[in-house]
């Protein structure tokens, strides 16, 4: 991932997203493009309009502090965008050598963690949206035809993104496909910033932009959100109802998520959420164990 390119690309759509009055400016008759003008931004961000181009055309890299703190107040950036921002611009990242080709793997206090939450539905992700662990509810809740054994091999590791385009089981299990995969591609965008030095978060953003052409449209956008939190609606066999997810962070440099799903107590939804860790399992043919919900 070229940095400096994603990051003029970012400053770009921004740019186009805002009118002069989201920004307290006169507009002065009809514009041939959408959005502000260059001008317009290195104004309000206090900087020459020459280096505020070079940042467009990633000709830029390693932008101040200063800098960033500019563009994001004249670009009236989120605090999620502000720091997607400073991810892009190089502030404080991490020694480019560090584990960025190597399999990830769970933590073992993380799997004990998720296995011992029951009826609780929880998967274990890593940088590159690989799942590295779930517990029964977990599996059988998202990706049941899947081998359960799958995360322990690196090689086949299902990858909750790469899923979501491409495996039609897992498009299904969701009715509102586009929200869902919307809200994917801008969490996917944060870790791309994050972990711009990551090869296999790389690949993975490649082939799906090759193999999916939807994918490589929302990406085009350049989306942004940290999504900690909401609903999901799901088209489960078994379920089939509005289930709230948490995602809870490791508080280490390792990427690693916790992704949770909840229902409303005495509700429809929390029944079947029992039903589904009471569910039996089989024995794939493979000697891999595959759940069946019933």
């Amino acid at each position: 991932m070229n940095q400096p390119a994603a990051m003029g690309d970012f400053l770009r759509k921004r740019r186009a997203a805002l009118s002069p009055a989201d920004v307290g400016l006169m507009d002065y008759g009809t514009r041939r493009v959408p959005g502000l003008r260059r001008e317009e931004v290195a104004m309000l961000a206090g900087m020459s309009v020459t280096y505020y181009a070079r940042l467009e055309q990633g000709q830029h890299a390693n932008a101040s502090d200063a800098v960033v703190h500019s563009l994001a107040r004249a670009l009236a950036l989120t605090d999620v965008e502000r720091k997607h921002l400073a991810d892009l611009s190089g502030i404080k990242r991490r020694n480019p050598r560090t584990s960025r080709d190597r399999p990830d793997h769970v933590r073992p206090g993380t799997k004990r963690l998720v296995d011992s939450m029951g009826g609780v539905p929880a998967v274990v992700l890593g940088k590159r949206t690989e799942v590295l662990a779930w517990n029964r509810a977990g599996h059988r809740l998202v990706a049941s035809h899947v081998d359960f054994d799958a995360p322990d091999t690196p090689s086949a590791r299902p990858n909750i993104t790469r899923m979501l385009f491409l495996d039609e089981a897992t498009r299904s299990l969701y009715p509102h496909w586009r929200s869902e995969a919307g809200r994917a591609v801008a969490s996917l965008r944060l870790l791309s910033g994050r972990f711009a030095d990551d090869t296999g978060l790389a690949a993975l953003v490649g082939e799906l932009t090759l193999k999916s052409p939807e994918f490589g449209a929302m990406w085009a956008e350049h989306p942004v959100e940290n999504c900690m939190s909401g609903q999901k609606t799901l088209n489960h066999p078994q379920l089939g109802a509005l289930l709230g997810f948490e995602v809870l962070t490791m508080p280490d440099d390792s990427g690693h998520r916790i992704l949770t799903y909840t229902a409303e107590p005495d509700s429809e939804a929390a029944a079947a959420l029992t039903r589904l860790q009471r569910a039996p399992l089989t024995i794939a043919p493979e000697g891999g164990s595959i759940d069946r919900a019933v």
